[in-house]
């Protein structure tokens, strides 16, 4: 999942990549909270110290949080107002250069204030959040909606139309013309009014429902005694054993609510009881009927965001979220979805045959459940491929996957990763590393990568990628400052982090995003932004390393005698590549098309509940399984903006991917050939958003992307030309 530190434009129109722009930082776990004057507030200050300046993540202060947003914003807004008043004609260089520098202040506040609510959430915070949520919404209407400003901009954009601007500009003109005029910019009065009215609602509503799912991952925790460990691994239990200790549990074993923490769990219990125990609790997460149900806050969202794109002329949310994005339009989407849907779920079908095959061999006398579904299919591994998945995680250890991905970059992309000194950086917590980024042949400083590997109280679920400051040259060359962060059980002192193929697979999905940071060759802020249906896309690709040879035979080496992953072992996880793909493809189907379908349905009167378990039926889902993010706890589409109806584009995005794979395959260097290398980085990472993404893929592919690649990746039959 990716979030990245932007531009202000952008900021006053997305809460979602607001609230989760995230940070990292070293031996500060607790913050403070006594205010300082505006004149000292450290979260205003510019960054300071080695590499241009980092972040001063050991001086947050939570109590700074509130004026020094107020304080950021009234200087954004003086900056504008000075762009506006100038009695210059409007022209690239003094309206659109001049709102690319503006909110410097802002941007590095929101550093700040995404690390407080998704690194290090805290009681204190969220009381904060939900009285500035409001208030920072009225914020952005000031600028999305100011006429003067929008004037000028499209001034600039007409004018552009008749005398062309440099390929790079002309793009940045075409963005924020595009991006003002789809929130706003353009109404009357009346209906500025009400849109950002109705934008100051959705963002309470957002924070209360991301707040509600974190309330339900921290208050849902299953103890385990001695005698309810049944099948799992040392390695587990000792992390489990850990995570008790740290709730005050000494003595029991916690399975926290988490889906890293969940997942190994079902997988390895003997213990049905207890598996459906988790599985509830996971599943149910803002959907339990309490104060923290989230049922009524989805309801809420949809018929607000149906009637803010009306008053644009869009009859639904799809129609006005897609006219920018790859896909163009919510048919496009459904279309794709549609062309695999039917094969995911005939897939599952088979699977589950399989696992009641043994389960009734076993005489286990139960009919699949989902709480079933990754236990049962794990006995079926085995016995299909004789793959154990905990003989597997063995050899796979986080710090060497970590060495694999550098290894990796350094292949592909020529960067170099070294470990900045301890206390050269400031970090906000004792799990974060921070490693120097440089260019391998000349050296030359490229910027920092900060690390975040552990769960912990506070932290949300899930893995992700962002950037603390991105790559730019119109106002001076700026570093970049990117990091990974995600939920790893933490292991019990002096153990190594084992992790599975799937968690292996996510870790390197998210360093992809990292790589595309770091690899941007933009000017302006705006280029940097990604167009949603395709961002995923890099890092979905960087996931084929993992199974490459050079990476099998040089990292993914045993915890305890340190010899390679046996040729044999290799080879079956090969074999079983496609395995699950009915489980793992339905999940996220399933989730994608209900977001898009939510989001065509009129709102009126909708019961959320009953609607989800009505289209789902239609769909002809699985009994034997879920969406992988059921609607309640739906933090990508309902607490925030970023992927509503664009769920899908993870699917659209491994289109290409898989297309891409296919390039890298059939090069004489196979997955480490140069030449391929080189233009995957020239025409799809470097750019970032400077090109129109299905440009860009024709530079680097010769064509359009074909489906046949991600059908045959799959193991689903490849439908006909």
């Amino acid at each position: 999942m990716i979030n990245s530190h932007i531009s202000i434009l952008y900021k006053t129109i997305a809460i979602s990549a607001l609230v989760f722009i995230v940070s990292c930082n070293k031996k500060k776990e607790t913050v403070e909270a006594t205010p300082t004057e505006n004149t000292s507030n450290i979260l205003l200050a510019e960054w300071t110290g080695p590499y241009n300046g980092v972040p001063a993540f050991d001086q947050m202060n939570i109590a700074d949080v509130k004026p020094a947003l107020e304080k950021a914003m009234e200087m954004n807004l003086e900056e504008i107002d000075a762009i506006t008043s100038n009695p210059e004609p409007p022209n690239f260089d003094n309206t659109i250069v001049e709102l690319e520098k503006s909110g410097a202040e802002l941007n590095r506040v929101f550093t700040y204030y995404g690390i407080l609510r998704s690194n290090m959430s805290s009681p204190e915070f969220r009381e904060i959040q939900k009285e500035m949520a409001p208030v920072l919404s009225e914020f952005r209407s000031k600028i999305s909606q100011n006429p003067e400003l929008f004037k000028r901009i499209k001034t600039v954009y007409d004018n552009s139309k008749i005398t062309p601007l440099e390929a790079d500009q002309q793009r940045v003109v075409q963005l924020i013309y595009d991006d003002f005029a789809m929130k706003g910019a353009a109404l009357d009065d009346e209906k500025k009014k009400r849109y950002a009215a109705i934008n100051k609602e959705l963002s309470a509503l957002y924070t209360n429902f991301s707040d509600n799912i974190l309330a339900d991952e921290e208050g849902y925790v299953t103890y385990l005694t001695k005698d309810q460990l049944s099948g799992l691994s040392e390695p587990l239990i000792k992390s489990y054993a850990k995570a008790a200790t740290d709730r005050g549990q000494e003595g029991k074993y916690a399975v926290t609510n988490t889906r890293s923490s969940m997942d190994p769990f079902l997988t390895y219990s003997n213990e049905r009881a207890l598996r459906k125990k988790v599985w509830e609790n996971y599943y149910s997460r803002g959907d339990n009927g309490d104060d923290k149900d989230n049922n009524e806050n989805i309801a809420k969202i949809l018929k607000l965001r149906k009637e803010r794109v009306g008053l644009l002329g869009h009859d639904n949310f799809a129609d006005w979220r897609l006219q920018n994005r790859m896909a163009k339009n919510p048919e496009n989407a459904m279309k794709l979805m549609n062309a695999v849907w039917p094969a995911a779920i005939a897939r599952v079908q088979q699977e589950v045959a399989d696992m009641q095959a043994v389960a009734d061999a076993n005489a286990d006398n139960i009919t699949i459940e989902p709480w079933d579904y990754r236990y049962y299919a794990e006995k079926v591994r085995k016995k299909k491929y004789d793959l154990d998945s905990d003989e597997v995680k063995q050899y796979l250890q986080l710090d060497k996957l970590r060495e694999a991905m550098f290894f990796v970059a350094g292949e592909l992309f020529n960067f170099k990763f070294t470990p900045v000194p301890e206390g050269t950086v400031p970090v906000f917590h004792e799990d974060v590393n921070v490693w120097e980024v440089n260019d391998k042949t000349s050296g030359a400083h490229i910027g920092l990568w900060y690390l975040d590997p552990f769960a912990r109280t506070g932290k949300r679920s899930g893995a992700w990628a962002t950037t603390y400051r991105s790559h730019t040259t119109f106002d001076g060359e700026k570093t970049v400052l990117g990091s990974n962060n995600s939920n790893f059980v933490k292991p019990a002192p002096g153990e190594p982090v084992l992790v599975s193929w799937d968690d292996a697979t996510t870790f390197f999905h998210e360093f992809g995003h990292a790589l595309h940071y770091f690899s941007s060759a933009v000017r302006y802020p705006q280029l940097n932004n990604g167009v949603r249906d395709y961002t995923e896309f890099q890092s979905q690709l960087l996931e084929r390393w993992l199974s490459t040879d050079k990476v099998i035979n040089n990292y993914l080496v045993h915890y305890k005698t340190g010899k390679p992953m046996p040729k044999t072992l290799v080879e079956k996880i090969k074999e079983a590549a496609t395995f699950n793909q009915g489980f793992g493809t339905t999940e996220y189907l399933a989730s994608a098309l209900m977001d898009m379908k939510f989001h065509l349905a009129d709102p009126t009167d909708i019961d959320v509940a009953a609607y989800e378990k009505e289209t789902l039926a239609e769909l002809n889902m699985p009994k034997e399984l879920v969406m992988r993010h059921r609607t309640p706890h739906f933090g990508h589409v309902f607490s925030g903006e970023g992927y509503a109806t664009a769920y899908y584009g993870y699917m659209w995005a491994d289109v290409l991917t898989a297309d891409a794979a296919e390039a890298f395959a059939e090069a004489p260097g196979g997955f480490y050939d140069k030449e391929v290398a080189d233009k995957l980085v020239k025409y799809l990472f470097a750019p970032r958003n400077a090109m129109d993404p299905a440009d860009a893929y024709r530079k680097f592919r010769g064509r359009d992307a074909k489906i046949e690649a991600l059908m045959k990746d799959r193991g689903f039959p490849v439908p006909k030309s």
